[in-house]
């Protein structure tokens, strides 16, 4: 199986974390490394990302009980840090992210780099420890990442590769193993197949033994025939609903196609799991087919669900296992350097990205 890992460094011209703010906590305080202040990208302010991210320096976090201080090597970047720099859809806000403006004020929760210092209560790292997993705040120089959401980075993934493992490695892990259910033999459809979520269920779908039919654009279907989907459909021309093929399983992680046109997609007693949807709608983005998919699932004989992904250091050693298999490997577009964080959202905003982007510290 070939993956594309294209790494190119644009020029200078080119499940959310946690709504506290470990960035500024212990401000001032003496930092057990070299300096006190770091790099980060901030914001004090909804909106778009060429008009509230700018780069600051602010004082490097001090870890608490149970946290690890991790200097960052290279940070994802997800759908969800869109989400909440832009505080859309509104809900986002209410549910305690900030109503008027962004309580943590550094965006970014997936991590790769190495463990700079521990807070008490820590066993199983120790300064030196390179690391991936998830953290408040990882577009800076430094993040504090709770213990229980970190793992050992597998050797056999470079920082900016790992980065994009946490939010849409977990993700995909738990669509496809816990809700989907996929084994061997199923037959499973993708939607997105060709985004950070995508692009990773592909390939556990495919370890787990699974037929899998990824749909993307045209122009990322080699992408997707490389993470080895067995039959790639184009979006723009192909209708995944119109022919007689049925799946087992559907896991829908881009678009907005309807539950009509999934559920005839899917066997009598296939399962449907919605990852995510974009509407652009201020008040629920996408979310009233989830919420309408559960509201039906119970009454027809197709499991039609979503879910929140757990984002826990069990799951990070699984994918782990995953990558040192040879079974998944990231699938990284491009990296950008930390001070372009801005240019870095736009470009997976806009539905460029093939795979997953990375910003490098």
């Amino acid at each position: 199986m070939s993956v594309l890992h294209p790494r190119n460094r644009p020029s200078a011209d080119a499940a959310f974390p946690a709504p506290d703010d470990p960035a500024a906590r212990g401000a001032g305080a003496a930092h057990p490394g070299r300096s006190r202040t770091m790099t980060a990208v901030v914001q004090d302010e909804y909106g778009p990302a060429e008009r509230v991210l700018r780069v600051e320096r602010m004082p490097v976090p001090v870890p608490g009980e149970r946290e690890v201080l991790v200097r960052v090597a290279a940070a994802g970047v997800d759908r969800g840090v869109w989400h909440l720099m832009a505080g859309l859809p509104y809900p986002i806000r209410l549910a305690g992210f900030g109503l008027r403006r962004p309580k943590a004020r550094v965006r970014g929760a997936d991590v790769a780099g190495r463990v700079e210092a521990v807070g008490p209560g820590i066993e199983g790292f120790a300064p030196g420890d390179e690391v991936f997993g998830i953290g408040a705040g990882s577009f800076a120089e430094f993040v504090i990442c709770p213990a229980a959401k970190l793992a050992a980075r597998p050797t056999e993934l470079s920082p900016e590769q790992a980065a994009a493992v946490p939010v849409s490695g977990l993700t995909a892990l738990q669509a496809v193993r816990d809700h989907g259910r996929v084994a061997a033999g199923h037959r499973v459809l993708i939607l997105g197949a060709s985004g950070g979520v995508g692009s990773f269920a592909v390939q556990i779908a495919v370890a787990f033994g699974a037929h899998v039919t990824g749909v993307s654009s045209a122009g990322k279907a080699a992408l997707v025939a490389g993470l080895g989907a067995d039959r790639v459909l184009d979006y723009a021309t192909e209708d995944f609903s119109a022919g007689g093929e049925r799946y087992d399983v559907i896991i829908d992680t881009g678009g907005h196609a309807s539950l009509r046109r999934l559920r005839r997609a899917l066997t009598r007693t296939g399962t449907l799991v919605i990852v995510g949807s974009e509407t652009g709608g201020r008040w629920l983005g996408g979310t009233d087919r989830q919420l309408r998919a559960m509201a039906l699932s119970p009454f027809v004989s197709q499991t039609l669900g979503t879910f929140v992904a757990s984002e826990n250091a069990a799951d990070l050693v699984v994918l782990a296992d995953l990558v040192r298999s040879g079974a998944v490997t990231p699938a990284v577009d491009r990296v950008f350097p930390l001070e372009h964080a801005a240019a870095a959202i736009r470009f997976l905003v806009d539905g460029k990205a093939r795979g997953k982007v990375v910003l490098a510290s």
